[in-house]
């Protein structure tokens, strides 16, 4: 499906669906982008299919309030973007610069929340980042040091996936990332639990093993989700988890040859045939 075969999407609904990112250049080879489109051209784009956007590049580098004001005002402004925290806040942390770094990342992330577009912070922690008691505190502390947003912790060590993770998640009203990977036995496991009754998140990372064990990300995210395999999430996981949260997101990170735009309209289909999306019955726009 192009961008251009459909019009504008609505903004309602309890569950928002998107992708994690949005401006890959393979994606105009794949048809989800028009030829020639360039990359400072895709938001636009892509708002008109999705009401909400992951964003992948702060993960990078610390966000800017000035990019981040052009970007939404590229975009209605119902539009949401989730952002993702920055590598030196998860992944190469310096014990003695991160408190400062949170400081920044507040600073860079204010034009969302002033405009309400804010739809989550999302702290995603690498494969090593095991449950371990200096880790434990440097989490808290991190916590701690983000209070006020709206936080969602995706761990990926299955030694996180613990009932006293889970309530001390509650007790911050935090929200815990409910992940689809391939079941390895160190990754974090599919799960639908809730800790935040204000919200729930979901990211669809696909079921590539052999790409995960790889390290190469093109290998590693490189997944199509079959109609069977995203139902069996709606019934079993999100429909429920949409009982206990006033409100979800949903992310689909197998980027590789857009194919995650095309799962996310899929799984549009699926959550709207169950009430917790909006109307999807979009048309071609008028030619006049």
């Amino acid at each position: 499906m192009q961008i251009n075969d459909v019009s504008p999407a609505p903004a309602g609904g309890r569950v928002q669906v998107g992708t994690s990112g949005y401006s890959y250049t393979e994606w105009i080879e794949a048809g989800f982008y028009p030829p020639g489109t360039r990359a400072g051209h895709m938001l636009p784009l892509y708002a008109r299919l999705f009401p909400v956007a992951e964003l992948n590049y702060t993960w990078y580098q610390m966000p800017k309030a000035p990019a981040l004001e052009r970007m939404r005002r590229q975009v209605p402004p119902v539009f949401r973007f989730a952002v993702k925290l920055t590598r030196t806040l998860t992944h190469e942390v310096d014990p003695d610069q991160w408190r400062g770094q949170v400081a920044q990342y507040r600073d860079g992330i204010a034009p969302l929340v002033l405009a309400g577009q804010l739809a989550a912070v999302l702290l995603q922690l690498p494969p090593s980042f095991d449950r371990s008691p200096h880790r434990r505190r440097y989490l808290a502390a991190l916590l701690d040091a983000l209070e006020g947003l709206p936080v969602a912790v995706e761990f990926r060590h299955v030694s996180w996936a613990t009932d006293r993770v889970f309530a001390e998640l509650e007790n911050r009203r935090t929200t815990l990332v409910a992940v689809d990977a391939p079941e390895l036995p160190h990754l974090f496991p599919r799960l639908d639990v809730v800790t935040n009754p204000d919200l729930f998140y979901v990211r669809f990372h696909g079921r590539n093993a052999g790409g995960w064990r790889s390290g190469n990300m093109q290998k590693q995210f490189d997944y199509d989700y079959g109609e069977a395999e995203l139902h069996e999430w709606v019934a079993q996981r999100i429909a429920p988890m949409a009982r206990r949260a006033r409100s979800g997101l949903v992310f689909f990170n197998n980027h590789v040859r857009a194919q995650a735009p095309a799962n996310a309209r899929r799984l549009v289909r699926l959550l709207a045939a169950e009430g917790l999306v909006g109307d999807t019955a979009w048309t071609a726009p008028s030619s006049t």
